[in-house]
């Protein structure tokens, strides 16, 4: 339970109808091998302590009977776990008879909770057995609709429980839980299987967590349920906002874990402020203590690439729509401004490819002469024959006008000018190469009545790996939403795609070409000297720490330990360590260079504009992140 997350077990046992002594039996093994696993909410299926098919069996007090006491047995020898534990069984109440959901922990039964939507359609006769559940009743044990569990030493962590038909009606009784503080919801259902059911149970689960922000453990009946005229498949699903995490086989039985992250359900609570809470005026809540906190041991998995698909078909579907994004966004900001060129430097890497590409897509939509592209090469004291050929031969492939401007002499004019030695290699003489370039671009911008475009991605203002005032500076920023990572795909996508020989074999070089502002003279064998990810850091580790830092609200030691559980066998934990510690440094460091960026088009759910996204003060200090991360492995 350590940095909020929680195992969670949906369980479907095999039972025999109405066997009451059996069901029992399988019920409270399954319970107890869930519990040995570290499951912290159990969840078993709707009536399950009888079955859901019993039909009129479930009119006769020797079966209500039978059912109480083995609710009672379960209860008993169960006492000894550590889990919140719903089951379902048949319950009489006040001369009524109700299908409900018992919560059981450390072998006292917590609260009843009745089914509150009973279908009487289909193949469904529900309503011939059982009343609809009511709010609250005033018994021993609380019976009704509206009771939350609270959980009192894992902080904002509160269940709601819901019964099968309920989370498939128009006002669901987990919308009211969720509004009530509720994070988990639970189901307990007895779905048959029809064709085409199991997508439609799927999404209206991924759906209901994404709508409701919370974690649903969905547990289902299965095997042993009679077969007379439908079939149950066991489908047992946990999802969390909108994500499936797990999801049993076809027709199979036993247990389902994965884990919640109840910080994440927070976070995303705070964050999304249309998000209301009515408060819990009507709720009884009904505490529960868990007598082990510990560290959960994580089956589930996080995207080594979060910004970038692993599907193939999702991920061509998301670059195609990404580059649209860009494309359309651009193309409105030259509408608008009459502009009448697009003015962009071409470096022959990764960003300045895409940013041509994008600006191509533009331009085609508006129906404007490619030739009013103006590419611009402006070698250097670091460019390499690599990347200049690649600079003139995408930009000519594209049918856009290559402008060479050598830059050399004017830098070291400047350089003398300023007292600053061509010989001394610091930071003066790569910014100073930066910021040439970038006056050169806005001063053509100016001649041929353009905009300058943008190349820098998203990771390098998240790092603040730009030259404020040099490439840091453009009239639109094209790329400014999209990161490192996904900057790749992208270009890899148009390759793929352009049906261009020539393009193709341009594109696939500049993927292959290594990351480097060529700032600083080239090898000796005229190779790239100076590799980005050497100097700042892997950009795949910074992309992840940047997603998993903003999108989730992770903590750096949580951030730091599902890194090292992803990246496990790729970096040591030190590397992982030692860049983490300059990811905060640096985002922290660098923001005022975020906080007057150009306008630039957010694609994806994480941006650094500072008109949306993040409204970060320049002078906030990293102090307190950064200790948390000297922490580990004291």
């Amino acid at each position: 339970m350590v940095d909020g997350f929680i195992k969670v077990a949906a369980v479907t046992p095999k039972i025999k109808v109405a066997d009451t002594t059996y069901n029992a039996h399988e019920i409270t093994n399954l319970i107890l091998e869930a519990d040995g696993a570290g499951a912290k909410i159990i969840v078993l299926p709707e009536l399950c302590i009888t079955g859901y098919s019993c039909g009129d069996l479930f009119l006769q007090d020797k079966l209500l009977r039978e059912a109480k006491k083995a609710l009672l047995e379960i209860a008993e020898r169960t006492k000894d776990t550590d889990a919140l534990i719903f089951v379902g069984l048949p319950m009489e109440q006040e001369q009524k008879l109700y299908n409900v959901a018992a919560a059981l922990k450390g072998g006292e039964i917590l609260a009843f909770i009745p089914k509150k939507n009973i279908p009487s359609y289909g193949e469904f006769y529900e309503a011939r057995h059982f009343a609809a559940g009511t709010t609250l009743c005033n018994t021993d044990i609380p019976f009704g609709t509206d009771i939350l569990f609270a959980c009192d030493n894992v902080e904002g962590f509160v269940v709601g429980c819901e019964i099968c038909e309920d989370v498939w009606e128009a006002d669901t009784p987990s919308t009211h839980h969720a509004l009530a503080g509720a994070n988990v919801l639970v189901n307990l259902s007895a779905s048959n299987d029809l064709v085409g059911k199991d997508t439609y149970r799927k999404e209206l689960v991924k759906a209901t967590s994404a709508r409701l922000l919370a974690a649903y453990v969905y547990a289902s009946a299965g095997d042993g349920e009679s077969t007379q005229d439908v079939v149950y498949s066991g489908h047992n699903i946990i999802a969390e906002n909108g994500t499936v995490l797990a999801e049993s086989a076809p027709f199979s039985t036993g247990i389902l874990y994965t884990e919640i992250d109840i910080q994440k359900l927070r976070m995303e609570r705070r964050r999304i402020t249309t998000f209301v809470p009515e408060g819990t005026r009507s709720y009884l809540s009904i505490p529960f203590h868990y007598e082990k906190i510990q560290e959960t041991q994580l089956t589930r998995t996080f995207d080594r690439t979060p910004f970038v698909p692993t599907d193939e078909q999702t991920k061509t579907r998301r670059c195609e729509q990404i580059l649209s994004i860009q494309a359309n966004g651009l193309k409105k900001r030259l509408e608008h401004t009459g502009a009448k060129a697009a003015v962009l430097g071409i470096s022959g890497g990764l960003d300045s490819t895409l940013a041509l590409l994008v600006t191509v897509r533009a331009f085609d939509m508006l129906g404007l002469e490619r030739g009013a592209i103006k590419a611009v090469t402006m070698p250097c004291f670091g460019t390499t024959d690599r990347t200049y050929d690649n600079a003139c031969k995408l930009a000519k492939t594209c049918g856009a006008e290559l402008i060479e401007v050598d830059i050399k002499q004017a830098v070291l004019q400047h350089f003398a000018d300023i007292g600053q030695s061509a010989d001394n290699h610091d930071v003066t003489y790569e910014n100073g190469q930066a910021r040439e370039r970038t006056q050169v671009l806005m001063d053509i911008a100016n001649q041929t009545n353009g905009l300058v475009i943008g190349t820098g991605d998203m990771s390098e203002l998240a790092l603040g790996w730009a030259t404020y005032n040099g490439d840091h500076m453009s009239m639109y920023g094209v790329n400014a939403g999209v990161p490192k990572t996904l900057v790749r795909h992208l270009v890899q996508y148009y390759a793929d795609t352009c049906k261009h020989e020539e393009m193709t074999s341009i594109l696939l070089d500049v993927i292959d070409t290594p990351v480097s502002p060529e700032l600083l003279p080239p090898s000796d064998n005229g190779t790239i000297s100076q590799k980005t990810e050497d100097l700042v850091g892997p950009y795949e580790l910074h992309d992840f720490f940047l997603y998993y830092m903003l999108r989730c609200g992770y903590p750096p030691s949580k951030v730091y330990r599902i890194a090292a559980a992803t990246f496990k066998g790729e970096y040591d934990t030190d590397v992982i360590l030692k860049w983490l510690k300059t990811f905060y440094r640096r985002f922290f460091a660098q923001q005022f260079k975020r906080s007057c960026l150009p306008d630039g088009p957010k694609v994806g759910s994480v941006a650094l504009s500072p008109r949306g996204d993040l409204r970060m003060p320049s002078d906030a200090c990293a102090r307190i992140w950064l200790d948390e991360l000297e922490q580990i492995n004291k």
